[in-house]
């Protein structure tokens, strides 16, 4: 009886946090997600975590702004390349490796901020989290698009 009670309060639980997860936008879940993930797989103590989220965050934000931009300046008018001139191309190339130098001044940044917040070695396994959870993310997305 007790055991019934205790599995049907878990259940109740497991639904709400369903249900919560579900009314909420999907990016908002892929990122409470990838905290709880990384959060988990870095083992990050409760100190190592009040730092090394500010700049985790951060860095984050960097990138989206830099895909913003990619967006804009990459995105659908420039899919049918038949109407873009070489001149045209050319700016686009320079754009392109202007962003890519932004993207790697980013990146060198945020490993030499983490540094200063968590382990060396927590940097190197946040790096290997952040692909496998990249990974299982696009295995759920192929699963639910019945790609297998």
């Amino acid at each position: 009886m007790i055991m019934n009670r205790r599995l049907l309060i878990v259940f109740v639980f497991l639904m709400g946090i369903n249900w919560f997860y579900a009314q909420r936008p999907a990016k908002d879940r892929i990122k409470a997600l990838k905290v709880a993930y990384l959060t988990e797989q870095l083992s990050l103590t409760k100190e190592e975590a009040q730092q090394f989220w500010p700049v985790y965050n951060e860095h984050e934000d960097a990138l989206e702004d830099i895909r913003k931009k990619e967006r804009q300046q990459f995105g659908s008018r420039f899919e049918d390349m038949s109407n873009v001139s070489e001149n045209e191309a050319a700016k686009m190339i320079d754009r392109y490796i202007n962003l890519q130098a932004e993207k790697l001044e980013i990146e060198n940044e945020f490993i030499k901020g983490l540094q200063g917040v968590i382990p060396s070695k927590k940097v190197i396994q946040l790096f290997r989290a952040e692909n496998n959870f990249k990974k299982r993310l696009l295995q759920q997305y192929r699963k639910r698009q019945g790609g297998g």
